[in-house]
C-alpha cells in the first residue's frame, strides 16, 4: 500500500481516515464500484464515467493499483488493451461500496423530493 501519512496510530478514527485516503478521491469510489461486476477495460471505464478526463482516470487507476485495490492486465493486442479488476483486497471493499451506493441513492432521492 502506498502510504501517504507517516503514522496511522493517531486514534480511534484512523482506520476510517486510512481507508478514505485510499478510496476517498473524487473518482476512486466510482472506479471501484464499476469494477464490482468484474474486469473492465480503460475505455469502458471512461464511457461509464463520462465526466472524468482520461488523464485523471489514469492517475486514479495508478494510485488504486499502487495501493493494492486493483490489478492491471495488459493484453497483447494491437493496439494494446488494458483491463482492470479488483484484487482480493479490493473485493473486501464490496460491502462498503454497495452501502455507499445505497446511501447515495436514498440521499439523492430525498434531495430530489425536497427540491421539488
Amino acid at each position: 500500500m502506498a502510504r501517504r501519512h507517516q503514522d496511522y496510530a493517531c486514534g480511534e478514527g484512523c482506520p476510517v481516515e486510512a481507508t478514505l485516503e485510499i478510496i476517498g478521491a473524487k473518482w476512486k469510489g466510482g472506479i471501484v464500484y464499476h469494477l464490482l461486476s468484474g474486469e473492465v477495460r480503460f475505455s469502458e471505464l471512461g464511457r461509464r464515467m463520462p465526466n472524468v478526463t482520461a488523464r485523471i482516470l489514469a492517475k486514479a487507476l495508478r494510485e488504486l493499483e499502487a495501493d493494492g485495490v486493483i490489478a492491471r492486465t495488459v493484453y497483447p493486442t494491437l493496439p494494446p488493451q488494458v483491463g482492470y479488476r479488483l484484487t482480493e483486497n479490493g473485493e473486501r471493499l464490496r460491502p462498503a461500496i454497495l452501502e455507499l451506493h445505497r446511501w447515495g441513492s436514498r440521499s439523492r432521492a430525498a434531495y430530489d423530493v425536497a427540491a421539488e
